[in-house]
């Protein structure tokens, strides 16, 4: 059983609905089968500060996670209290560098599913061939394999090439995708994990029927309407409260 540690009288209202948030979104990741045993991560600002996040402790699963055992670290990835659980720098190299340049980096999830990575691995990467992946057509940035993200001197790179996008696909590695809410980055990833699912489906069926430029920008045009700031707040809801009628120890 994972160690409890914090009660929400030990830290703020605001930190510990970040806590419960973030506990959520890690339990529904894991329902969905997004995560791989005890790596990657998902990663949000603790709200009020500028260099203060929550991730997960390093040795659990995804399904082990809760609001309380969540490690608050700052931006060059020290742990801030006395979690014992360790941190797996190689994970917030990468993310630290987003959440400290890009305005829009409040929450960030990194995976290593399998069609994301296929995708990733797909020279061209991500194509407009599907209902979910028009969305994305010209707002991708790609990222040449380095190797494990553990040099702080790959930030760079990173930054130039995710530019002003939120979604970075690490060629022959995985995606990167931030939001400016839990909820925005849960849907985007939602939308982008569809796209890749398809496209892996389709390139074993054939060529892909790509979409036109015009219909792209009419499918883009008609979707930003929805591009608020309660972008994916009611999908991330109602995931919330399948997680809860499975095992709501999350929120411990």
């Amino acid at each position: 059983m994972a160690t409890q540690l914090k009660s929400r009288m030990e830290c703020s209202a605001e930190e510990w609905a970040a806590r419960l948030d973030l506990a959520a979104a890690y339990r529904i990741f894991a329902h969905l089968g997004w995560c791989e045993s005890i790596y990657n991560h998902i990663t949000l600002r603790v709200p009020g500060t500028d260099d203060h996040f929550l991730i997960n402790p390093f040795g659990l699963l995804w399904d082990e996670v809760t609001a309380s055992n969540l490690v608050k670290i700052d931006g060059e990835g020290n742990k801030l209290g006395d979690n014992p659980y360790p941190v797996n720098l190689a994970g917030f190299v990468q993310h630290s560098v987003f959440h400290k340049r890009l305005p829009h980096a409040h929450a960030i999830v990194h995976t290593h599913t399998p069609d994301t990575m296929a995708v990733c691995a797909t020279e061209g990467g991500l194509q407009a061939s599907n209902f979910y992946s028009c969305f994305f057509a010209g707002g991708i940035g790609y990222h040449d394999f380095e190797g494990i993200t553990v040099r702080a001197e790959e930030g760079e790179r990173l930054i130039a090439n995710v530019g002003e996008h939120s979604v970075l696909m690490l060629k022959n590695h995985g995606p990167v995708v931030m939001g400016r809410t839990i909820h925005e980055m849960f849907l985007k990833y939602y939308m982008l994990q569809r796209a890749c699912e398809i496209q892996v489906k389709t390139a074993a069926m054939g060529a892909p029927i790509l979409v036109s430029d015009e219909v792209i920008a009419t499918h883009q045009r008609d979707g930003n309407k929805t591009l608020t700031d309660a972008f994916g707040k009611l999908d991330f809801e109602a995931w919330t409260r399948k997680i809860d009628t499975l095992d709501p120890s999350w929120r411990n």
